[in-house]
């Protein structure tokens, strides 16, 4: 972490290309990681991700005081920019009317499950998305959410009971 530091340093007094460089290449393979889990494996979406996560870094680097380490703080704003397409990308479409036919058959599970999901609170969805379908701990979506782990519980809870009263 202290090189990380001195790395942001150097870089935020003469924006020094060699030690963002560094940062760079220290960092970006586990922000790619962290993007292709959240994009379901998406190569160019989770690209995309991580491009957009350096740009906001590097206009909030002089924001970063080192209460967490470089590479958890950078995690945060991928997952920010993430939650924020998903969002974006939910006003822009609107939700199909999906009726059942009279003789169709029971509706298409998956779709509602979408929808439940879709339908949930931010905070509960991004622990629950985050939690039970990418597998990360308790400890590990506090940091990212910047949240205390006892919120994550309480949003995955939360999001559980909401899901399981919204489904057939």
């Amino acid at each position: 972490m202290t090189d990380d530091l001195a790395l942001v340093e150097r870089f935020l007094r003469a924006r020094g290309e060699d030690a963002f460089r560094a940062l760079y290449r220290a960092h970006t393979p586990a922000l790619y990681a962290l993007a292709l889990r959240l994009t379901g494996g998406d190569q160019s979406e989770a690209e995309d991700l991580v491009q957009e996560s350096w740009v906001r870094a590097v206009r909030a680097l002089s924001s970063f005081r080192a209460r967490s380490a470089l590479r958890t703080w950078l995690c945060g704003l991928l997952v920010n920019v993430r939650r924020e397409r998903i969002r974006a990308d939910w006003r822009r479409v609107d939700a199909p009317d999906i009726e059942p036919a009279a003789d169709a058959g029971a509706p298409d599970d998956a779709l509602d499950l979408e929808r439940a999901i879709g339908a949930l609170p931010e905070g509960a969805r991004d622990v629950f998305v985050l939690h039970d379908v990418y597998g990360y701990t308790h400890r590990e979506i506090a940091e990212l959410l910047g949240v205390a782990e006892g919120t994550s519980k309480s949003q995955l809870t939360r999001a559980r009971n909401l899901l399981r009263s919204s489904l057939p």
